[in-house]
């Protein structure tokens, strides 16, 4: 008997002992968001929103409300971190059956490691680089087009032609305007002329002028003012749309509810404030479906009056294809 109770002792206190070993045991932090990608359906067409990571923009940059009113703004939205405003880079894959259209190639490295994922989440939504056919430029600034080039300098999309307004290409691509900026602001424009060159070079870069139709079902709209030929791209199928609106909103806990609020990298603030207006004007009326590229991932939802100003109503997590 006395065997047995310590038999049956050391068992209890080998198992007591597991038990205090699982208990305590931690799993290592992933540290690691999930892949970047969301499917949204338009009609026949389908959207898959890519994220390229993110940027922290110095809301000091913000002009047209005072400081006090945008700190407000931003900490009422928790949108403050301690290094300035996370500002989340979106691009948009349009499956249209007939082509693979992406609108704005991402940052690669450009802005740092915080952003350039997008070859990544292209490849984690079931696509290679090498099938998109045609890739729509919002605008020329870098973390739209630094992402068509390799780390070699070649052709990251190597099938793809890309299009871009006349007016963006005509400020960005021409070396006498660059000559004419700031010395610490032509760096901006080689880069796009080295850039937009691979394409150009091979005979993959097209120009449109405002309001054409670049394929069956998408058109695109003039929205010019961040930069002289900002653009934005509507998709249209079995009576849906889509608008993929660019950089219309940086700050969206601010610029929203106070459309008059410029950026410091608007090329023409005037003009961006007049564009961001009539534009939520329009949208908010139509109920249109919207995508911005600096709007919380995957950055895709509608716009509605608020007030005296506007707000914005994320799209809900769900499936590709829903009743609208």
């Amino acid at each position: 008997m006395r065997a047995f109770l310590s038999s049956c002792l050391r068992v209890c206190l080998v198992f007591a002992i597991g038990i205090i070993i699982f208990d305590n045991a931690q799993a290592a932090p992933a540290k690691a968001q999930v892949p970047g990608y969301y499917r949204y359906a338009v009609g026949d067409f389908e959207v898959t929103a890519l994220n390229d990571g993110y940027l922290n923009l110095n809301p000091a940059g913000m002009k047209g409300l005072s400081a006090e009113k945008i700190q407000k703004l931003l900490v009422r939205a928790f949108a403050l971190n301690a290094k300035g405003v996370l500002t989340s880079v979106n691009a948009y894959l349009v499956n249209t059956g007939d082509h693979l259209v992406l609108v704005d190639a991402g940052s690669a490295k450009c802005f740092g490691p915080t952003a350039g994922t997008l070859p990544d989440n292209i490849r984690a939504a079931g696509y290679a680089s090498e099938e998109v056919d045609t890739i729509l430029l919002t605008h020329m600034h870098g973390d739209h087009f630094c992402g068509l080039a390799t780390a070699d300098g070649k052709r990251a999309f190597p099938k793809a032609t890309v299009w871009a307004a006349e007016e963006e290409a005509g400020y960005w691509l021409n070396e006498q305007v660059a000559a004419a900026q700031p010395a610490n602001q032509r760096g901006a424009f080689k880069q796009a002329r080295d850039t937009l060159g691979l394409y150009q070079t091979a005979a993959a870069f097209r120009t449109f002028k405002p309001g054409e139709t670049i394929l069956p079902g998408v058109s695109t709209l003039a929205t010019h003012g961040h930069t002289p030929g900002h653009t934005a791209f509507l998709f249209e199928s079995k009576s849906q749309a889509f608008l993929a609106m660019g950089d219309i909103v940086h700050f969206h806990a601010v610029q929203f509810a106070h459309p008059e609020v410029s950026i410091l990298s608007d090329v023409d603030p005037k003009q961006a404030i007049a564009t961001r207006k009539a534009l939520f004007e329009k949208l908010a009326k139509s109920g249109t479906a919207v995508a911005g590229s600096h709007l919380p991932f995957p950055g895709i939802g509608h716009i509605r009056k608020d007030g005296k100003g506007y707000a914005w109503v994320p799209v809900e997590y769900g499936p590709p294809v829903q009743e609208r």
